[in-house]
């Protein structure tokens, strides 16, 4: 009999049957889900017009130059608007207050037909609070805001935008169909640059989209363009959540960029923060209305600790609003494809997961310290999305390892489609930081590669911009050190540091891609070994930008061995298109060989081997294979072209023997070099 009120529960139950402990807080959730469903499309045009917030709140200029501005600020006592229109004149244009907190100001058009606040003129709205104190505040609508002249301070400045109709950009493109398996190039404009300044929107558009399309990258993930204040926080503070980032051009430049991605058959996903806000006051959304609530919860549940930022709260009906619009305005406004959610752990927690070690323990993610209406408003918002629209692709930045989070909501689910591996990139800088690679334990390897809930689909990566970080340093860098000051030129010295990390680069790479999950993630510049760290000017280090951009003439001069790499990554994505490995059951381990440093495993048929020696390489290594047959290697991390010493032969068929092995019907014997990395397909 189905369960009318959990229709896809049994199926959630039979994939994990461990949840079936928990199934009444799953049904609990689940019908908090639905109730909220509900309510919001019984009101107000349903869930439709809810998520269009935009287009009734913040200012909007009519076809006859009349204009209407509304904002919610329910703890005020009066709202004004003021600008360069009114000339400055804070309390000469008030707002009339509506019901629940509303507030709406309208302007005919001028005696002369044309609007009363021109575009790009500056304004601000004037909150008197309770107490009579009158502060200046953006809108949190505002769609486009820009730093103020050195001489005004550092609080962003709000501009009217709207552009004549002939100026305005207008997509030319259409979006790429969804991927059959994400293979992700993460990615942050203002440091796509090579100059000592911040990247263009249209420096990226013409210039790195090309590249990532070369390498067989599939999807861009594009990090800060929610408008922060402050760029040192990579985009983690935002400040104006409606507003495309400003420092890397206007918001008809970064529609541009986006449809110049779909051009080239990429889909582009935004890294979305609705985990916690600035605690910017004057250019941020934190006191808008000259209370401590507002967006977010008053007193120490509305403050993260860690992040020094606010939390927001997730069962006020109007913040609801504000957040499922945001979501849809990037969809609608600037045709992103999906998103990825930042600080998911932190949004899932009463205690943010700062301390918690999370064991796996189910009682860890059903009991009390579980904040429910962070939950619930995760899974509305995978819920709208889906249906407005069934290609979009939804990623949860979460450590924790929730069970249910990456499964519909129609079987009770959190309703993402995929989580980040964050345990897989941990695990490699932990060994290359305080391990040498002879003492590598391989089965603890497989293990955090393998490590995952089965049918909640992961994305897998080595490292991303937190591996990049001031204070740390990316994989080739843990690898390689100074030596890659002096020794990466094709003309110098042979050096056994360089010749280790470059193989151990490329293994690292390929194992994590096709062990570690039913996604690929990469940072831009990681792909060809980028050395040092990522750091952005500030104080500390005197403004710079040096380490605030990537080094692209790195990879592009043919004396460098960074060519290596990058050839090496380009060939692991193009074998995936053509063999599909991602987009399948998990891989079936077959060995794992301690002394050896040996792994072998098949996925979709292909068998792929890793020999992680330092010094041994092993000639007719036994490796059992369950499909029996011709097989040639179609994938070698020793070939030339990658920086190897092309010791694999791929032109040589292999052969298996109708003999198990290893828990495999049958085998074949190998030559497996040392610190190499080979796959081979059936013939």
């Amino acid at each position: 009999m189905v369960d009318q009120e959990n229709p896809g529960i049994e199926k959630l139950l039979e994939l994990d049957g461990y949840l079936k402990l928990h199934e009444r807080e799953i049904r609990r959730r689940n019908t908090e889900l639905r109730n909220w469903i509900n309510k919001l499309n019984q009101l107000e045009g349903g869930l439709e017009e809810f998520t269009q917030g935009y287009k009734y709140f913040g200012l909007h200029i009519a076809s006859d130059n009349s204009l209407v501005a509304r904002e919610w600020a329910p703890g005020a006592q009066q709202l004004y608007l003021t600008g360069d229109f009114n000339n400055w004149q804070w309390e000469a244009t008030p707002y009339k207050k509506l019901p629940y907190g509303k507030w709406e100001l309208t302007l005919p058009a001028n005696p002369d037909g044309s609007c009363p606040i021109k575009h790009l003129s500056e304004i601000k709205v004037i909150v008197r609070k309770q107490d009579g104190q009158l502060v200046d505040r953006l809108s949190p609508w505002a769609k486009y805001v820009v730093p103020p002249p050195k001489s005004l301070g550092v609080n962003y400045q709000q501009r009217v935008w709207h552009p004549p109709a002939h100026e305005k950009y207008t997509f030319r493109h259409k979006k790429p169909a969804r991927p059959r398996a994400l293979r992700i190039y993460e990615c942050h404009v203002g440091i796509a640059t090579e100059e000592l300044g911040v990247g263009t929107y249209k420096n990226f558009a013409d210039n790195i989209v090309p590249r990532i399309k070369n390498l067989g990258y599939n999807t861009i993930q594009v990090m800060a363009i929610m408008e922060h204040a402050y760029y040192a926080s990579f985009g983690y503070q935002v400040t104006s959540f409606f507003a495309a980032s400003s420092r890397s051009g206007t918001p008809d430049e970064l529609k541009y960029m986006v449809d110049k991605a779909h051009e080239a058959g990429l889909f582009v996903l935004l890294d979305v923060v609705h985990s916690h806000a600035s605690k910017n006051t004057q250019d941020g959304l934190n006191q808008f209305d000259g209370t401590n609530a507002c967006y977010f919860h008053d007193g120490s549940r509305g403050e993260h600790s860690l992040w020094d930022s606010r939390l927001f709260n997730y069962s006020e009906y109007e913040v609801l609003r504000f957040l499922l619009s945001n979501l849809r305005w990037w969809h609608d406004e600037y045709n992103f494809d999906g998103y990825r959610f930042d600080g998911v752990t932190s949004m899932l927690y009463h205690s943010r997961g700062i301390g918690e070690g999370f064991s796996g323990d189910y009682n860890e993610y059903f009991g009390l310290n579980v904040d429910t209406e962070a939950l619930i408003y995760l899974a509305i918002a995978n819920d709208f999305l889906h249906k407005l629209d069934p290609n979009v692709i939804t990623i949860a930045e979460d450590v924790s390892g929730m069970p249910t989070l990456c499964r519909p909501t129609n079987e009770c689910g959190v309703g993402f489609d995929y989580r980040l591996g964050m345990a897989i990139p941990d695990k490699w800088i932990q060994l290359l930081k305080t391990k040498k690679d002879e003492d590598w334990n391989i089965g603890n390897i497989v293990h955090t590669l393998t490590n995952r809930r089965w049918k909640e689909s992961t994305v897998a990566y080595a490292e991303s911009h937190d591996q990049a970080l001031v204070g740390d340093k990316t994989i080739a860098f843990w690898l390689m050190d100074k030596e890659m000051y002096t020794h990466m030129s094709t003309m110098s010295e042979p050096s056994l540091i360089i010749d280790r990390g470059l193989a151990l680069h490329k293994m690292i790479r390929l194992i994590t891609h096709a062990l570690g999950g039913e996604a690929y993630l990469n940072f831009m510049g990681n792909e060809f070994g980028h050395p040092e760290w990522l750091d952005f000017p500030r104080i500390g280090n005197n403004e710079s930008f040096h380490y605030a951009r990537r080094q692209w003439h790195l990879v592009d001069d043919q004396i460098l061995k960074y060519r290596f790499l990058n050839e090496f990554d380009k060939a692991m994505h193009h074998t995936e298109e053509r063999f599909h490995w991602l987009d399948c059951l998990p891989a079936y381990v077959s060995w794992k060989h301690e002394d050896d440093k040996v792994i072998a495993f098949e996925r979709n048929n292909l068998l792929f081997i890793f020999n992680f020696h330092n010094s041994k390489s092993f000639t007719d290594y036994r490796i059992g294979v369950e499909l029996a047959g011709k097989y040639k290697v179609v994938l070698s991390s020793d070939d030339k072209e990658f920086g190897g010493f092309d010791r694999i032969d791929k032109n040589v068929e292999h052969h298996t023997f109708p003999e198990g092995w290893a828990g495999r019907r049958n085998y074949m014997q190998l030559y497996i070099p040392s610190r190499v990395a080979i796959v081979l397909a059936p013939q």
